[in-house]
């Protein structure tokens, strides 16, 4: 049994398939970012999901690409992890733009690959090799347009009183935005990443109103500049992009793109399905 895992930190994505390709089962766990969780929840979210459990020492090889894993030190810690849970596997572990570039690329295609979800990265692959520009310093620092970028914005926006009055209003009745409870959860709880990128729904479902508007657009102008045009021949080549923030604000990065001359590809809004087809391929080539 071969596992194809997508982690990102709000949500992981595992699908099973067979040596001949077919698909076993699939389901979901709570995101495994390894750099802002310890090893015991790591632990327990992947356990705690039945389907995981019962077939765990029926894995021979596990595929993870996952978010937080492209530094050495939290990559060994989930790769304990796996070991104590699925004991008879080969485990293969990379960062989760690998995923996004089988995803989102054809077979030796020239492209950039962005991911916009809980947060962001951009990625030039050259069609046998990925190039980063940007070591990603997460969502403190970093992360523009990305979900967590997003939600810390309308936060802002309602705490700065610059939210329009009917809007700052439905956010209050939908969100508890006590400052003792968005410290506890920023500060103190794991994944505030995660946590800050849940407000970022509100954004999207009210994306017309002007003032968020103006957020997207900032966003999308930094990451643009910040991570795309690092590479000098990005108006070359097509710009994908992986995420759930990328596809649901699909028109706001084509026009923000084509300011700057710049060539929109593919949307994908959950790679995983792409993935498990690129591994088939490697399944029927080794066959």
């Amino acid at each position: 049994m071969i596992l194809v895992v997508d982690s990102g930190s709000t949500k992981t994505d595992w699908i099973s398939v067979n040596q001949n390709g077919d698909e076993l089962f699939s389901t979901q766990t709570l995101g495994l970012n390894p750099q802002v969780l310890s090893s015991a929840i790591l632990k327990e979210r992947i356990i705690n999901n039945f389907d995981l459990y019962q077939n765990r020492n029926k894995v021979t090889h596990l595929y993870f690409y996952g978010a937080g894993c492209g530094v050495e030190s939290p990559q060994l810690r989930i790769r304990k992890v796996f070991k104590e849970i699925f004991t008879k596997s080969e485990i293969t572990i990379k960062e989760d733009t690998y995923a996004a570039v089988y995803a989102a690329s054809k077979p030796g295609e020239k492209c950039i690959v962005c991911i916009l979800g809980t947060g962001s990265n951009c990625t030039y692959f050259d069609g046998k090799e990925i190039e980063q520009r940007v070591d990603s310093l997460g969502y403190v620092l970093m992360d523009e347009a990305s979900g967590n970028y997003y939600g810390k914005q309308l936060i802002r926006s309602y705490y700065f009183n610059s939210m329009p009055k009917d809007l700052a209003v439905k956010f209050a009745n939908e969100y508890n935005l006590k400052a003792d409870q968005i410290k506890e959860n920023i500060y103190r709880r794991e994944n505030p990443n995660a946590y800050l990128a849940s407000f970022s729904r509100f954004l999207i479902e009210h994306k017309s109103n002007l003032e968020f508007q103006k957020i997207i657009k900032i966003g999308l102008k930094r990451f643009i500049n910040h991570q795309i045009l690092q590479f000098k021949n990005a108006d070359q080549v097509p710009i994908h992009f992986i995420g759930s923030i990328s596809f649901y604000l699909k028109d706001e990065i084509k026009k923000a793109l084509s300011k700057k001359k710049l060539t929109m590809g593919r949307i994908v809004q959950r790679p995983i399905d792409e993935l498990v087809k690129y591994h088939k391929r490697l399944i029927g080539n080794n066959s």
